[in-house]
């Protein structure tokens, strides 16, 4: 494994790390700064080049340093990411955030159905993302808004996707992969996709496998970071 000094960290490093369930794309920054001031005794910058749901797992790309003013450039690459549907069920938040709060019947949906759906999905798309978000609305985080059950005019963005496969299906669960451009997010593709194909619809599992040419299978864990600092 590849180690780093603090004259590198500062001149720029990026790290892949394998997020967590359960953590939010700022606890792997704030546990990555902790690492370094404990090593160091020094402060630099780290940032993360684009959030992950805490629910979600997998591929966060992470700048130090001078690397912090190429974020952006990390934020344009297309995302790839591995998930599951499950069908005849919606939530508020569109994943398991929030508890199920429709049951519907999906016991007209068949394979053909499905396949059929998601080439609807396919290139350039409008999609409204969900209010269980981190985006803002006259300074508010939407999400904030939804749990103080206030109502919210979300503007819908365009979004491409560039690849939509089925992998398995073992209904109410359906296998995804999708390649698809900045700004998507997953949970609507679930939403969305539910209601396609009338039965209700929300992500049960995610994990993000790729990043531009940046793979899960060369990111480290989070509790790996502390052995990379030499």
């Amino acid at each position: 494994m590849k180690q780093f000094n603090i004259d590198q960290l500062k001149n720029g490093a990026v790290f892949l790390i394998n997020k967590k369930v359960n953590w939010t794309s700022f606890d792997v920054v704030k546990k990555m700064r902790s690492c370094i001031s404990q090593k160091y005794s020094e402060k630099i910058k780290v940032g993360h080049a684009g959030t992950l749901d805490p629910l979600a797992e997998g591929l966060l790309i992470v700048c130090t340093g001078k690397k912090t003013k190429e974020i952006s450039e990390f934020q344009n690459l297309k995302k790839k990411y591995k998930g599951e549907i499950t069908i005849g069920a919606t939530t508020p938040s569109f994943d398991l955030e929030t508890a199920v709060n429709k049951r519907l019947d999906f016991s007209h949906v068949n394979k053909e159905d499905i396949l059929t759906a998601t080439e609807k999905f396919l290139g350039k798309i409008w999609q409204t993302p969900p209010i269980y978000s981190a985006l803002k609305q006259n300074g508010e985080r939407l999400y904030s808004l939804a749990r103080k059950n206030k109502s919210a005019k979300i503007a819908k963005r365009e979004i491409c996707i560039y690849e939509f496969n089925i992998e398995e299906m073992q209904l109410p669960k359906i296998k995804f992969e999708i390649v698809c451009s900045k700004g998507t997010y997953i949970r609507s593709i679930a939403n969305d996709f539910g209601n396609e194909l009338n039965s209700g619809g929300y992500l049960s599992k995610l994990k993000r496998i790729g990043i531009g040419n940046f793979c899960l299978k060369d990111a480290i864990d989070i509790d790996s970071f502390s052995s990379v600092l030499n």
